[in-house]
């Protein structure tokens, strides 16, 4: 046989042997992870065996023996060591202990306590299913130290840390005040003996805060967690969660911590808090829960898409604040104020000194402000045509309800001068208040009065509105407004203003509210308050001119609501729709915060009853004032609205006019009847109108505009026919316009003391008869309008001057010689030659005397 088969057998031989030699290597391994003892004979066994075999190997396989003998020794070199989770976990904790001690070698604070925030999540991770590490107390025990001393330093040294370092080490004396706290009893004991403490062996049990960021909690034994069908919550690691009325306080401070914070169920917060309100046992626990639960409530609708609370949710914190003030009733030795310290001892609730209130952080004001906005916001985007909305508004009985104990409770805190409250809570109570009850009738707002008196418990009684004065309506509203003139400035005290002229010119006392609108004098600087202040001035505004008109005063009422109706923005003036136009620079931003201001549907003024109004009272001015200008053309024309001048001429422009549609139409094919003598079909097709039934006693009103159509017809017919009268007995007018003879004359009385119509009356013959002036041409009359208009220029020129010039307007004349402005007649004559004929005549003497007509009227 050839040496190449002999080879190829000694080969084969010694790959068998290397076979044999894996099975004993893997057969030894096993063993050794039984016992070591026998792991280190089958590695001795093994050693011998490798080492008989390459004894009996030559040529090709003992060159082949030797490559695979020193692949092995490197192999055997390298390893691998199974390490299970907790080796790793305490690997892990050995290296960000050591990270921190290399820091306070450089006194790198900031780098600590980013390392220490590490250090506690990797030991959370390690205390869920074994015990605290030693090396852990160890860290934070010299952690502590280290930081007393850099302090102490820190005083004494004239050099100041940086502004980075100081931030770092103002945060660690937080966290290790307040995390050491969970460990002192541990720290302690390694105080005491540091070697005995970390050479021991055996450690004890120590129970640690949870630092996760959803909070853990345990039931206590034979307490009902209320979970279906028997299940129970577990948390990490498989225990059963407890909740008891020592670990409260804890689970509360973590919650308050999560705050804000991405990620945070707030939903499991809430069940987390209401199974904490379930085990509380003292009025102090109860308290401070209800405070935390009402307070993530709010804090679902922000950051998320939704743009108000839920229904459930706001009656459930409606309801918690009910709870939360029963609480506050029954026990009068503890006080909820803004100025209270945060208690930092989770283990037991604070003791006031003898005599003092038990203080906690909070604001009940706060919390029904948000009620009331969270409400609002709701009303905002639900539509109002649905019956979600009629239930939606039923809520308001019980925020209104919250809102009067709520005042209970702030003057019940005034009346403790140590507390030191400020007068800022009790104002924003009354304005909330006062915004409620307002705009609404007296018979609404009785009822609610009534029904908040009687949940309110009976040993209850308010100072500023007293339980058996709650059915005077006026009464309260005024009692509120001057509370609020007293004790409050600037927006809050312009509003309960307002607020007070809104109540008088809705329940029809015009006088008063239009006396105490002018006294404020809100008109002049309305322009400096915010949005929401001027939106209610608006309302207030609308509100007197609508009284006004109720009250058959015409001119008053056009005049009031010239300004917001002339503007043809009634929606966005009293935030009753937003107006976005086609090319407007309006930015998201701003068109939310314009919706966000919009007034909820019930509180809305009817805008097409306010442009009836407006346009009716427009047309009883501004037809006489066209006939009046039409037959004497010398007068100086004046526009009273010149929205309604629009629409009258774009109405007389159509060729064919069909029944009135619509109120516009009602009111301009009334003005045309009027203006034609015809006022009885004025008056009807006024008084067809189907929106004066929205108003109280609209038969009432309707026989107003009647009698006011009259008057108006009668005004319109004599300015119009007056050239063409010499004498009209007063009979024959009011058998016209079917008016009394007296009424006639009264009329006719006034307008010829006005100057508005030539003419004298005869109350002897009971006539009146008219003076003829020189009727003017057409020439006469188109000279005449040239004269006022050049006039004007003049004066407008002359305005120009003095306000480029600034009182050097002389400089400009000059003195003497042709042309010039001297002379004895200033402006009237033309050189100095014609100065002295000039001297007579007056500033404004170029102007157009009105010819024989002007002598006939001035005779």
């Amino acid at each position: 046989m050839s040496r190449f088969f002999t080879a190829a057998d000694s080969s084969s031989e010694s790959s068998s042997s290397d076979e044999e030699e894996l099975y004993s290597e893997e057969e030894a391994v096993q063993k050794s992870e039984e016992e070591s003892s026998d792991d280190q004979d089958g590695s001795d066994d093994q050693d011998s065996s490798s080492s008989s075999d390459e004894g009996g190997k030559s040529g090709v396989s003992k060159f082949l023996k030797d490559t695979a003998s020193s692949d092995e020794s490197e192999d055997e070199d390298k390893v691998t060591i199974v390490k299970s989770a907790k080796d790793k976990r305490l690997e892990e904790l050995e290296g960000v202990v050591k990270l921190i001690e290399n820091a306070e070698k450089i006194n790198d604070w900031s780098s600590i306590s980013t390392d220490f925030d590490r250090l506690n999540r990797q030991v959370v991770k390690m205390t869920a299913q074994d015990k605290t590490p030693k090396i852990y107390i160890k860290t934070i025990a010299d952690l502590e130290d280290f930081m007393n001393e850099t302090i102490a330093k820190q005083k004494v040294s004239t050099k100041k840390m940086n502004a980075t370092n100081a931030k770092g080490l103002n945060a660690m004396k937080q966290k290790i005040k307040r995390n050491n706290k969970d460990y002192a009893a541990e720290v302690d004991k390694y105080r005491e003996d540091k070697v005995d403490y970390m050479m021991s062996d055996e450690e004890e049990e120590i129970i640690p805060v949870e630092k996760t960021r959803k909070p853990k909690a345990s039931y206590a034994d034979g307490i009902d967690i209320g979970d279906d069908e028997g299940f129970s919550t577990v948390g990490r690691g498989g225990k059963t969660l407890q909740y008891t009325p020592e670990s409260i306080f804890k689970h509360l401070r973590l919650i308050i911590e999560s705050r804000g914070k991405k990620n945070t169920d707030r939903a499991e917060q809430i069940r987390v808090m209401e199974k904490l309100l379930e085990v509380a046992t003292t009025p102090y626990q109860t308290a401070r829960v209800l405070l935390t639960v009402i307070s993530t409530r709010f804090d679902l609708t922000s950051g998320s898409a939704a743009t108000f609370m839920t229904q459930e949710q706001w009656k459930m914190a409606e309801h918690e604040l009910g709870m939360l003030l029963e609480v506050l009733e029954g026990n009068r030795s503890m006080v909820v104020v803004e100025n209270a310290e945060e208690w930092e001892d989770d283990e037991k609730p604070p003791q006031p000194a003898a005599g003092e209130k038990l203080r906690i952080p909070g604001s009940i004001v706060s919390i029904v402000e948000r009620l009331d906005d969270e409400l609002t916001r709701s009303l905002q985007h639900i539509d109002p045509h649905t019956a979600e909305y009629i239930e939606r508004l039923s809520d308001e009985q019980a925020l209104y309800t919250n809102i009067v104990r709520s005042l209970l409770y702030v003057e019940d805190l005034k009346k403790d001068a140590a507390l030191e409250t400020s007068q800022d809570g009790a104002n924003r109570v009354v304005m909330r208040r006062l915004e409620h009850i307002y705009f609404k009738p007296s018979a609404v707002v009785n009822i609610l009065e009534e029904t908040s008196w009687k949940a309110i418990p009976s040993q209850l009684d308010s100072e500023i509105t007293p339980r058996g004065k709650a059915s005077d309506t006026a009464a309260l509203v005024q009692t509120l407004s001057t509370y609020l003139f007293k004790y409050s400035v600037d927006i809050i005290r312009a509003r309960a203003y307002l607020c007070q002229v809104y109540y008088f010119a809705l329940h029809d006392q015009y006088y008063r509210a239009r006396d105490m609108l002018l006294m404020s004098h809100l008109q002049e600087t309305i322009g400096n308050f915010n949005i929401n202040t001027q939106i209610l001035f608006n309302r207030t505004l609308v509100q007197v001119g609508l009284c006004a008109f109720r009250a058959g005063l015409v001119y008053e009422s056009q005049n009031t609501l010239q300004e917001i109706c002339g503007s043809g923005r009634q929606k966005e003036l009293l935030a009753q729709g937003v107006m976005i136009q086609r090319y407007s620079q309006v930015t998201p931003e701003q068109e939310r915060l314009e919706r966000q201001r919009q007034l909820p549907f019930h509180m809305h003024i009817n805008l097409e009853l306010l442009e009836c109004v407006y346009l009716t009272c427009s047309m009883l001015l501004e037809i006489p004032l066209l006939a009046q200008t039409g037959s004497s053309p010398d007068i100086k024309k004046r526009i009273i609205s010149k929205t309604y001048r629009r629409l009258l001429e774009f109405h007389e422009r159509q060729i064919f006019t069909g029944p009135p549609e619509n109120t516009r139409d009602h009111v301009m094919q009334a003005s045309r009847a009027l203006a034609a003598g015809e006022w009885k079909k004025a008056a009807d097709l006024i008084n067809s109108i189907k929106i004066w039934e929205l108003m109280a006693q609209p038969d009432k009103i309707k026989t107003m505009l009647s009698e006011q159509i009259q008057e108006e017809g009668l005004r319109t017919y004599l300015f119009t026919y007056a050239p063409f009268y010499d004498t009209l007995a007063v009979s024959t007018l009011a058998s016209m316009f079917e008016l009394s003879e007296r009424k006639v004359a009264a009329v006719v009385s006034k307008m010829i003391s006005h100057e508005e119509l030539a003419a004298a009356l005869d109350q002897v013959n009971s006539a009146i008869i008219f003076r003829k002036g020189v009727e003017l041409s057409r020439l006469q009359s188109l000279a005449l309008t040239l004269s006022d208009k050049a006039s004007g220029l003049i004066e407008a020129n002359e305005r120009t001057l003095e306000q480029r010039t600034q009182g050097t307007a002389n400089a400009f004349e000059r003195q003497g010689g042709p042309g010039g402005r001297g002379g004895r007649g200033g402006r009237g004559g033309r050189g100095g030659q014609r100065g002295d004929r000039g001297g007579g005549r007056t500033r404004g003497g170029q102007q157009f005397g009105g010819g024989a007509l002007g002598g006939a009227i001035k005779a």
